[in-house]
């Protein structure tokens, strides 16, 4: 048994939440289910216009930003019978890459990033190739879930000719949830919060911000329920929202983020 005895732990992302209650529930917490997001694999003939512009003309740089996306992109190419073509198109090019999950996901098609990020954001994957002219230069780029502005912006900025594609997509599962999670937070009903993905932190403040109560929701994290975190990027998109407490693993796992929070409740 562990340290959440009649601690209320609430599991925002649809993937593995039954495996994370069970996690919950052996340290001795009551699990709430409170899905915000869910990732959806876009149709491969959605992706075919793209993937055979890739292939017929080739690209300079080939862009992954998460290992998921990889994954579902190469998936689709496969049932579209495009697998090979792709891998020595994007093997012709150079590439940068996002996360340590999609550097292990290119290693399975033979490919090997130059360039990485140093941080898992982003803002980490620009800071990596902001030597890199890119100006002219053919930009192929795996998008991750939704439109990243920022991230597209900033490749806009080096003159780069960009080609964007989204294997996957980020939806709402249950809107009401995001309400009633909202309430439970700032009313003391949960005593943490875990995240997995920044889409899930984005979502409940955007409903938090749409009822007025996104401060009072920061607060609520920082003096009522604590907020656990996966990655960087999910925990500086908290910190954007002014939620300054959170509970980070050093290893990115949900079963590590488990832990993390039991321990944070040690002696409690």
């Amino acid at each position: 048994m562990g340290n959440l005895h009649e601690k209320r732990i609430a599991i925002t992302g649809s993937r593995k939440m039954a495996e994370m209650s069970m996690m919950v529930q052996k340290k001795g917490g009551t699990a709430y289910e409170r899905p915000l997001q869910e990732t959806i694999k876009c149709k491969p003939e959605d992706m075919q216009e793209i993937l055979e512009a890739v292939i017929a003309s080739g690209t300079d740089w080939s862009v992954f930003t998460t290992g998921v996306g990889t994954a579902a992109l190469f998936e689709a190419a496969a049932s579209l019978g495009l697998s090979e073509p792709l891998q020595k198109a994007v093997a012709a090019s150079r590439i940068a890459t996002r996360g340590y999950k999609t550097v292990q996901e290119l290693k399975k098609h033979g490919l090997a990033p130059e360039i990485i990020d140093g941080d898992g954001t982003n803002a980490g994957l620009l800071g990596a190739l902001e030597e890199v002219d890119l100006a002219g230069q053919r930009v192929f780029l795996q998008l991750h879930g939704e439109r990243v502005p920022a991230l597209e912006q900033g490749f806009a900025e080096k003159g780069a000719d960009l080609t964007c594609i989204m294997p996957y997509e980020t939806t709402i599962p249950y809107p009401e949830v995001v309400t009633k999670l909202v309430h439970e937070i700032i009313d003391g009903e949960i005593d943490a919060v875990l995240f997995t993905a920044t889409p899930q932190v984005r979502v409940l403040f955007k409903e938090a911000e749409k009822q007025g109560l996104a401060g009072q929701l920061a607060r609520s994290f920082n003096e009522k329920a604590v907020a656990g975190s996966i990655g960087r990027v999910t925990t500086g998109t908290l910190s954007e929202y002014g939620v300054t407490r959170v509970v980070a693993p050093e290893h990115e796992r949900m079963g590590a983020l488990v832990v993390a929070v039991d321990e944070f409740f040690k002696g409690d």
